[in-house]
């Protein structure tokens, strides 16, 4: 439970406000509490018979026994009672709990898990894909630039990564951890999970990954030539599948369809896999394309957006509480000197 603020500072062209807080206002219903004690439970007073003698210290020397001082109930003052009701109140303040409260923080971030698969078979080390310079490169070496960008802007995204060739292995779960991501993506290379390609197992890699997602946006980006040859499962029966747990593929065609051989590449394949899985199948016939497929799946799968805000807060008990002991301290030390003196001058 909170209560309102006490003060306030306004600096430079906007406004901000810091303020105190106190986490159990309620404490303060303990404000009267020492009055209500003195008025329903008074202090105890007994009358006794005294006798006044002129000789008491012949009556003690008499009777053997050793005069004592006894029960000296001193006057009240006004300082005591002032200091009383101080400390009182710095105590009732220490337990209400004021804080600090400072400018709020707000974090906005995407609820989207993205998982990239990327193809890293022998295929993929076939020189047909334009560079920047004018000049072919392997498609990887195209993937590994362009994702390393990719990966570097998810700043509200979770990133996972599969690599798949022969086997499909999840190399990174999804994380925030974008320079962890970045890492592994440069560290990639042709030929290091198998030379041929299991599209479809890394498509059910990527399910499993996502059971353990609770955001409704998932979504699969399949980087490859899309010509599967060593899958257990086919690739649209693993799209139907994605279909089925709400993960949306989104296949990105890589490699020259003239290419013949075992580095041909498979289209139609990465077009029926993304239609299954109600996706889009796009064709990257150059680097400046292939970040502009980037853009356009962004835009198509759009994240749903959270916001979270807070504000730091800092206890400040120690300042009442600290406060508080100071006075009594003082109030003792007052006490004591008069004490002292009242002694002297008798």
């Amino acid at each position: 439970m909170r209560t309102a603020a006490f003060w306030w500072n306004r600096r430079g062209v906007g406004s901000t406000f810091t303020v105190i807080e106190f986490a159990y206002p309620w404490a303060f219903l303990a404000v009267p509490l020492p009055l209500l004690s003195w008025w329903l439970v008074p202090p105890q007073r007994v009358r006794v018979s005294a006798l006044r003698v002129p000789f008491f210290q012949q009556i003690v020397a008499a009777a053997g026994i050793e005069a004592q001082a006894g029960a000296v109930v001193m006057r009240k003052r006004v300082f005591q009672f002032l200091i009383a009701g101080l400390v009182w109140s710095l105590l009732v303040v220490g337990l209400a709990r004021p804080e600090w409260v400072g400018e709020p923080i707000v974090r906005t971030e995407s609820a989207r898990d993205v998982m990239l698969a990327i193809d890293l078979s022998g295929s993929m080390d076939y020189r047909d894909f334009p560079g920047e310079g004018g000049s072919n490169v392997s498609r990887f070496e195209a993937v590994q630039r362009v994702v390393e960008r990719f990966v570097v802007e998810r700043d509200s995204d979770r990133i996972g990564l599969i690599v798949f060739g022969t086997r499909a292995y999840l190399q990174l779960p999804f994380t925030r951890d974008l320079e962890t991501a970045r890492s592994l993506v440069n560290l990639m290379e042709v030929g290091m999970a198998g030379p041929q390609t299991a599209m479809g197992d890394s498509i059910g890699l990527a399910i499993k990954a996502f059971e353990s997602s609770e955001v409704d946006e998932r979504l699969l980006i399949l980087l490859s030539d899309g010509n599967d040859t060593a899958s257990r499962m086919t690739p649209i029966n693993a799209a139907d599948v994605a279909r089925l747990n709400g993960v949306e593929i989104y296949t990105i065609g890589i490699g020259d369809v003239q290419a013949t051989g075992e580095d041909r590449v498979d289209f139609d394949a990465l077009t029926a896999i993304a239609a299954r899985s109600g996706g889009e199948f796009f064709n990257a016939e150059s680097e400046t394309a292939l970040e502009t497929i980037y853009r356009r799946i962004d835009e198509a799968a759009v994240a749903d957006v959270r916001t979270q805000s807070w504000r730091p807060r800092e206890s400040l008990v120690h300042w009442p509480a600290g406060l508080a002991l100071l006075l009594v301290g003082l109030a003792y030390a007052v006490l004591l000197a008069g004490a002292r003196r009242r002694s002297v001058q008798a």
